[in-house]
């Protein structure tokens, strides 16, 4: 891997180092496992209130000597950023106080990433180390209805919303995702529309599904609340339609790039720095 561990300004107080092990690993459809971790380190997490909460998965690069117990911000402290552990964000799908354990979900694509490898050979007893959880987002308990859209990359995230909706909730969810083999059970209100977007063969971050899809509903009456995650070029799309054509306030949406199509996380998280990266 050529690209350099990304910068943060988070804190050892801010996101705290949190090492729990693998429990067991779940296939949730053709492309997407779930990992369920938890042990000891359990104690340590501390969920901080958000539905969209996130974590950061630290991976030691191969051939770098780390002093062991691996302490991350003492890595950050005392060694050049290009031998940091890379990091990648995810979503924290659920936690289960009661039983100490989180899971969390990774798209599986073969042997393409970082992330997505070392969750589909995971086994029970391995370690998983990061740093969190960060997060910002809740449901809007005022609003009309609700309006959700991403792709599987945002998936986590948008189910954990929708899951975390009243049971009275009414409104619109779309969601991008390779094919309908990757189409998972969510627990949805009675009331919101699930509608699921398969790309078939299109590659993923270069469909038109999702913004066409928002763009084009029928969209209820009232004040909406939005929650829209997903890949870069999708989001610049949907503010588009969000704010332009549709008039909404900053205040109504949570609008956020997850990725962008040709980057690593490490890349894209530099660059969301410059002009580019900007949603």
């Amino acid at each position: 891997m050529t690209s350099v561990p990304a910068a943060t300004s988070a804190t050892r107080k801010s996101r705290p180092q949190i090492n729990l092990t693998v429990i067991r690993r779940e296939q949730l459809s053709a492309h997407m496992v779930r990992i369920v971790a938890g042990g000891d380190g359990f104690a340590d997490y501390v969920n901080n209130g958000f539905v969209d909460r996130y974590v950061k998965i630290a991976f030691p690069q191969p051939g770098v000597e780390y002093p062991q117990p691996l302490d991350l911000w003492a890595v950050r402290e005392t060694m050049p950023r290009e031998q940091w552990p890379h990091t990648r964000t995810y979503t924290v799908r659920w936690v289960d106080e009661a039983a100490r354990e989180l899971a969390i979900d990774f798209v599986i694509h073969g042997d393409e990433g970082l992330a997505g490898p070392w969750a589909a050979s995971a086994q029970s007893g391995d370690s998983i180390i990061f740093t969190g959880p960060g997060g910002g987002y809740n449901p809007d308990p005022a609003a009309d209805w609700h309006l959700l859209a991403g792709d599987e990359a945002a998936l986590p995230a948008v189910a954990a919303v929708i899951e975390s909706l009243p049971s009275d909730a009414r409104g619109l969810a779309f969601l991008e995702v390779e094919s309908d083999a990757d189409i998972q059970a969510i627990a949805a209100p009675a009331a919101l529309q699930l509608v699921w977007l398969p790309r078939e063969g299109v590659p993923a971050g270069g469909s038109e599904l999702l913004v066409n899809a928002v763009r084009n509903a029928q969209w209820p009456d009232g004040r909406v609340d939005v929650f829209a995650h997903g890949e870069r070029g999708y989001m610049k799309g949907l503010r588009e339609v969000l704010f332009r054509e549709r008039g909404l306030e900053r205040s109504q949406v949570s609008l956020s790039g997850y990725w962008a199509k040709g980057r690593v996380e490490d890349d894209f998280q530099a660059e969301k720095k410059l002009p580019i990266g900007k949603i």
